[in-house]
């Protein structure tokens, strides 16, 4: 139970930190994957896989960043079927504010020394179930 009470505060602080700027965790997490792929495209199943909640309608998230300009979406050259997707330099810039925002949201984080991160690492591991 403390588990799911940490997750959500945790959660709550990365959500205040992105409300300013109307977007959400969702779609941060889709803007750090592209910053990641970056100079390079992803397609949409590479975000996908690579979302932190399985559940995201990543072609939803990917529209709604793309209606504020942070990414452009592409035909792949190779396959027509695919869409090839990548940060703007708007999108670069707004991770740059951003991204300290919500590294400093997560300062509770902080409290933890190297030993005891590494061993709440290897607990939540211990409960994932995939």
């Amino acid at each position: 139970m403390n588990v799911l009470v940490t997750a959500d505060r945790l959660s709550h602080d990365t959500n205040a930190a992105l409300k300013p700027f109307g977007i959400s965790k969702e779609q941060f997490n889709v803007l750090r994957i592209l910053k990641g792929q970056f100079p390079n495209p992803a397609s949409l199943q590479l975000i996908s896989e690579r979302m932190i909640s399985k559940s995201s309608n990543a072609t939803r998230l990917v529209e709604k960043l793309r209606q504020k300009e942070f990414i452009e979406r592409t035909e792949c050259p190779s396959d027509r079927r695919q869409v090839d997707i990548i940060l703007t330099q708007k999108g670069i810039e707004f991770l740059d504010i951003v991204n300290p925002l919500v590294k400093a949201s997560s300062a509770k984080m902080r409290n933890l020394t190297n030993s005891e991160s590494a061993e709440l690492n290897r607990l939540l591991e211990k409960m994932r179930v995939d």
